[in-house]
């Protein structure tokens, strides 16, 4: 196998993964029916980061066609239907725990139910969006699409553009006037761009924001460390 980069969803931890973390099974569906013939890949990856080692287990099932050659199947064609991630339950990443308890059950739920329903996961990650908004920001009005303009001269331009690109998918854009409680119906791919856009202004405010205060407290602790060590001397 070549070897691929890999982030592990349980430490967060950035690595390249090789044939010795890496298994992988396919099983081809064959049988006549219906649907088709079908793939269905299983994987198991090992995390190599020493204080983690949890294991990844997941399935992605394929849409293909198959022929028979010397007593063996082979497909091609293949067009992904479904990935599931079974350990972990779901493709949520793993946030320190100072972040609003209340956003990160937003953003969990949401990247649970993805695969199943993109329309709910979608309204969860709205709502993730606007209680980040409205806690770190203390921006408040009367919809998501007035908050997230409210929030326009507080934030970098890249954080701005990425924020605004909502506005700009789908029918998820189209309904910022409206309650963010409202169910609407989205692609996958725009229901994934929003989970996105909750993991980078998480990292960007909430975890940004924490690191730079324990680099500044170290530096004011070094300051008064030295203040007292001339004062006793």
């Amino acid at each position: 196998m070549e070897p691929f980069k890999w982030q592990c969803p349980h430490c967060n931890h950035h690595t390249t993964i090789t044939s010795t973390n890496y298994a992988e099974s396919t099983f081809g569906l064959t049988i006549e029916n219906a649907d088709g013939s079908k793939v269905l890949s299983s994987y198991y990856i090992v995390c190599p980061n020493s204080e983690c080692n949890k294991y990844t287990l997941g399935s992605v099932l394929f849409d293909s066609v198959y022929e028979g050659r010397n007593g063996q199947w082979r497909h091609y064609d293949q067009k992904e239907i479904k990935h599931l991630r079974i350990v972990p339950n779901s493709f949520a990443k793993v946030f320190p725990d100072y972040i609003p308890k209340p956003i990160i059950q937003d953003y969990e739920e949401a990247c649970s139910i993805i695969d199943q329903s993109p329309k709910a996961s979608a309204t969860l990650s709205r709502r993730c969006l606007q209680g980040m908004i409205r806690d770190f920001w203390k921006v408040k009005s009367s919809s998501l699409f007035k908050e997230i303009e409210g929030v326009k001269e507080k934030v970098d331009i890249l954080t701005w553009k990425s924020i605004d690109a909502t506005r700009k998918i789908g029918n998820i854009g189209a309904h910022m006037e409206k309650d963010i409680n409202l169910i609407i119906d989205v692609e996958p791919k725009e229901a994934h761009a929003l989970i996105r856009l909750i993991e980078i202004l998480i990292k960007d405010w909430y975890i940004s924001r924490h690191e730079r205060e324990i680099m500044f407290n170290e530096i004011v602790n070094t300051g008064e460390e030295k203040t007292i060590a001339k004062k006793k001397n």
